[in-house]
């Protein structure tokens, strides 16, 4: 019966505890129960982690050509051999098919280079200010290439680690000017409706109305040809954000004309309070949480963009490192049917994408945490 009792009483004290707890908590306590959420919120965190230090993470300078191993497929890991337990991979030994002149490696198993942490390789300046030369995983001599290389001997695990960092952030950033976009425009479109809310609906109409592939590559074929990468990269991002900020903007529109209309906006009308510190300091606020879902399920979208744009050739292009611009390389079906591993950085892509669309799925059902 105690025990019983106490079982009851601690039910009692979650259901006033849901009472009492602030919506950011009780928006955490439904986001964490949604098993794909917390799987898509780790696969993300993983990635920015990734973007953040790719040179260390990196097994080799990215740009860094050898002749020796062009196209050479997945090297495998092994953790027992003749030497006992240790992490290893064998040596490479080449092959030229009399036929078709394709270079072919297979392991030879009478090299072994074992597989260290923390090992010493190409230098690089993480962030571009520090300086150093240890990498996650490598080996002290001999080739290593986890996921293959490219037609210049390439290390794609390196540039897909690269990729990462281009692709990840443009989504970020993007979506950063979406949200600044979106949320001033929607704004003042919802709150002061009449002539400004028509003008900019009508704006809004006009840009859906585009077929967004044509106007991407409309837009991104005006960047000139001469700019270095890191300019391209803004104007992408740049552009990607001018098209992306009218879903938001109707959201945006459609709380403030129910907000406008309440007893608590009125009353702050009447005691003086200023059009601005309305708008931005008491109506927006409001609905952080359904801004932030938007914006969580507009990532991927942007990622995706950029992808399209740089594996079409009008977006990122060499030497910039980007998922899309990795993709060129798979643009030929023969190259992919005799090197698939070219593709890894579309399945990569893939991952992202489920995973911000998990993430954003928890988000949307944790943003009403009272249902």
């Amino acid at each position: 019966m105690a025990t019983v009792a106490l079982g009851k009483a601690r039910k009692r004290d979650r259901q006033d505890d849901v009472f009492v707890a602030t919506q950011w908590t009780l928006m955490w306590r439904k986001f964490r129960k949604h098993k794909l959420a917390m799987f898509g919120t780790t696969i993300v965190v993983l990635f920015y982690v990734i973007a953040i230090f790719c040179e260390f993470i990196a097994t080799q300078d990215p740009m860094r050509r050898d002749t020796d191993y062009i196209h050479v497929p997945p090297q495998s890991l092994h953790l027992w051999g003749p030497q006992g337990f240790g992490l290893f991979v064998y040596g490479l030994k080449m092959e030229e098919d009399p036929r078709t002149w394709r270079k072919i490696y297979t392991e030879d198993t009478d090299v072994i280079h074992p597989v260290r942490f923390f090992v010493s390789g190409d230098p690089y300046r993480m962030w571009g200010i520090i300086e150093s030369d240890r990498h996650l995983i490598g080996t002290d001599d001999g080739p290593f290439f986890l996921l293959g290389t490219d037609e210049s001997g390439r290390d794609l695990f390196s540039r897909i680690m690269y990729g990462i960092r281009i692709s990840m952030s443009i989504g970020l950033v993007g979506v950063a000017f979406t949200f600044i976009l979106g949320s001033i425009l929607g704004a003042v479109s919802g709150y002061y409706g009449g002539v400004v809310d028509f003008i900019i609906q009508r704006v809004i109409e006009f840009i859906l109305c585009i077929p967004a592939i044509p106007l991407w590559m409309a837009l991104s074929a005006a960047v000139p040809k001469d700019w270095p990468p890191t300019q391209v990269y803004f104007a992408i991002t740049i552009i990607l954000s001018l098209i992306g900020w009218c879903g938001l903007a109707r959201v945006v529109r459609g709380k403030m004309l129910e907000l406008r209309e309440q007893d608590f906006i009125t009353a702050s009308k009447l005691s003086g309070a200023s059009d601005s510190w309305l708008i931005f300091d008491h109506m927006l606020p409001g609905f952080i949480s359904y801004l932030i879902v938007s914006l969580s399920l507009s990532i991927p979208g942007m990622i995706l963009a950029e992808t399209s744009l740089s594996f079409l050739g009008l977006g990122l292009r060499p030497p910039a490192i980007s998922l899309g611009v990795l993709l060129q390389q798979a643009q030929n079906v023969k190259t992919i049917s005799l090197y698939p591993w070219l593709m890894i950085p579309g399945l990569v892509i893939f991952i992202a994408v489920l995973a911000f669309n998990f993430l954003g799925d928890g988000l949307r059902d944790a943003a009403d945490p009272y249902k």
